[in-house]
C-alpha cells in the first residue's frame, strides 16, 4: 500500500513518509540493537544468534556490528566521503568520475545532470540508485520523489549497522561504467578476513541475468552462496569467467584496507583492463543473508578473528 501512495504528488508523499516513520516507530526504534539483530538474525538465518561465542561468519559479523564502531567506519560507508580516502591512500585514478553531488533534491532536473550514461545514487545507504544510459526517458517527476525518498532515509534503522547511522544524506551522479562492448563491467567483491582476500563474489551481467559466482583467491570456484533467504540458490551462479589480469591488483588495495579490520569487503571494477574502485562494505548483506550450505559459515566463521585489526 504504501509503495502506491508514493508517487501520488507532495501529499502522497508526505502520508508514504509519515506511515514509514510511524511503523519504523512502533516496531523497531524502542527497541535494543542487540535486541533487535537478533530477532531479525533469526527470522533471516533460521538460527539463534550467539553473541557470547559467536561461530559462523555471519554470527561474527553480527558481534562486529555491536562492538567494533569507530569514526572511520562512517567515512568508508559514505560514497561520497569514502572518494577522499581512497584518494589519499590509493590515488585519484581509482575513482570513479563524479559529475554531480547535492543534499537537495530540487537540484535532480536535466540542467544539473549531465548527457548519460550516468548513474545517480544515495551516498548514506545501500541500494538506492537510478541507471540512466539514455535522458530523454528520465521520469524527472518519479526520480525526484525517488531522491527525495533517499534523502529521508537512515539506513542505520533497517539493520543497525553503526556506521550508516551519522553520514549526511547526499546524491551524487558519477559516470556510469561500460566497457568497450558497451555493458557494465563485472563488479569484483573481495571479502577479506584477517587482512587476506579468501574470497572473490563477482556480479556477472548485472543488467540482465545479474549472477553470482563465488571464487578462491586463486580463482578456483567455490561453490557456496552467500544471499538472501527468499534467492533461488540454484539459480545464481552463471557461467564460469575468466580472472581479470587486474585482479592482483585488487588484491592489493583490498588487503592494505583489509588491515584494519577483522572482516570487510571492498569491491571493485575491471573496465577494459583499468581498475576501478567501487565501495567498502563493512558487513556483507548487514550479517542476514544466508551462506549455502551452511558449512561454509562456519569454515569462514572459523578463520576469522575478532581481536584482528587495528582500532583508528
Amino acid at each position: 500500500m504504501l509503495e502506491n501512495i508514493k508517487y501520488k504528488g507532495e501529499l502522497g508523499f508526505l502520508i508514504y513518509k509519515y506511515l514509514f516513520r510511524l511503523k519504523r516507530l512502533l516496531t523497531s526504534e524502542f527497541i535494543s540493537d542487540k535486541k533487535y539483530i537478533s530477532k531479525l538474525f533469526l527470522k533471516r538465518q533460521g538460527y539463534l544468534l550467539n553473541l557470547d561465542n559467536p561461530k559462523s561468519l555471519n554470527e561474527k559479523i553480527q558481534w562486529l556490528k555491536l562492538n567494533n564502531r569507530v569514526d572511520l567506519h562512517t567515512q568508508l560507508a559514505d560514497k561520497f566521503a569514502v572518494r577522499q580516502y581512497i584518494k589519499a591512500n590509493f590515488g585519484e585514478a581509482y575513482l570513479i568520475p563524479l559529475l554531480f553531488e547535492t543534499t537537495d533534491f530540487n537540484q535532480i532536473v536535466s540542467d544539473n545532470l549531465p548527457e548519460a550514461p550516468f548513474i545517480i545514487k544515495a551516498s548514506h545507504d545501500s541500494g538506492s540508485y537510478v541507471i540512466v544510459k539514455d535522458k530523454s526517458k528520465i521520469n524527472w517527476i518519479k526520480l525526484k520523489v525517488d531522491c527525495r525518498w533517499w534523502l529521508c532515509k537512515n539506513y542505520y534503522w533497517f539493520e543497525r549497522e553503526w556506521q550508516y547511522k551519522n553520514i549526511k544524506p547526499r546524491i551524487i551522479v558519477e559516470k556510469l561504467l561500460l566497457t568497450k562492448s558497451g555493458i557494465i563491467p563485472f563488479d569484483y567483491k573481495l571479502n577479506v578476513i584477517n587482512g587476506k582476500v579468501e574470497f572473490i563474489y563477482v556480479s556477472v551481467d548485472r543488467e540482465n541475468a545479474n549472477k553470482r559466482n563465488i571464487y578462491s583467491r586463486n580463482w578456483e570456484p567455490l561453490h557456496f552462496t552467500w544471499a538472501s533467504k527468499n534467492k533461488k540458490t540454484d539459480e545464481l551462479r552463471g557461467p564460469e569467467i575468466p580472472m581479470p589480469s587486474t585482479m592482483k591488483e585488487m588484491i592489493e588495495i583490498a588487503e592494505k584496507v583489509g588491515k584494519l579490520f577483522p572482516y570487510i569487503r571492498v569491491d571493485f571494477y575491471d573496465v577494459d583492463g583499468k581498475v576501478y574502485f567501487g565501495e567498502i562494505t563493512q558487513h556483507h548483506g548487514g550479517g542476514f543473508d544466508q551462506i549455502k550450505p551452511i558449512e561454509w559459515d562456519y569454515k569462514y566463521g572459523e578463520l576469522l578473528d575478532l581481536k584482528y585489526g587495528v582500532k583508528i
